[in-house]
């Protein structure tokens, strides 16, 4: 059986990773492949249940190396019950976010460190990476207007935080694209649905092979 590819979707808040995912597991079936929509944290019962800690935390909420580890926890459960096994059947994944976000989330802006991130995935899933990581990008001023159409007002524990923040996600995702080109591809978020779509097909054509 030939194993199938890993796309990831990472972003910040807003940037319409979730509907892009979509898009392209439809587009994909359409092709002949299977394929499987997932995000993170979730996925698997266990690693929804660390979602809604992270999402809807007790009390004052959890600090940012709490949040790291609840992460990987979540992130490990995910990869041994659902992304491991759909690869290993010829699946693709499309994982709407991934190992790159508790690096620019929790090791760029929470202060955790790259290294600390990097090694839990070492020990909590093997080090597994992404195929591919389309990093979906798009304008501050588009994001405010997504996210208040989106949240009216009720936002997330994590999505929540202050415009400081964002922008230390935002940087930080940028210098992991910078630092790993072959693993990533920019993706220009803005436009219709459909623009952003046809970008990340073209994107992805190299995973397709020669066959393709």
């Amino acid at each position: 059986m030939k194993r199938g590819k890993f796309i990831a979707l990472e972003g910040g808040e807003g940037t319409g990773k979730s509907t892009q995912s979509r898009l392209l597991a439809a587009a994909l079936q359409d092709r002949g492949y299977s394929a499987v929509t997932t995000r993170e944290p979730g996925g698997t019962p266990g690693a929804e249940a660390i979602r809604s800690l992270l999402l809807s935390p007790p009390g004052d909420g959890w600090g940012a190396r709490a949040e790291a580890l609840l992460f990987a926890a979540a992130r490990a459960d995910h990869v041994q019950k659902l992304i491991e096994p759909a690869l290993a059947s010829g699946k693709w994944v499309i994982c709407d976010r991934f190992l790159d976000s508790s690096r620019a989330y929790q090791g760029g802006a929470g202060g955790v460190g790259d290294n600390a991130i990097m090694a839990l995935h070492g020990m909590g899933s093997e080090g597994l990476l992404p195929d591919l990581t389309l990093l979906v990008q798009v304008s501050p001023e588009i994001v405010s207007t997504r996210l208040i159409a989106r949240d009216q007002g009720n936002s997330d524990a994590i999505g929540g935080r202050d415009a400081d923040y964002h922008a230390h996600v935002a940087n930080a995702f940028a210098a992991l694209m910078a630092a790993e080109p072959g693993r990533f591809a920019g993706i220009d978020g803005e436009g219709s649905l459909d623009d952003v779509h046809q970008r990340i097909m073209s994107a992805i054509t190299p995973l397709f092979g020669p066959a393709a």
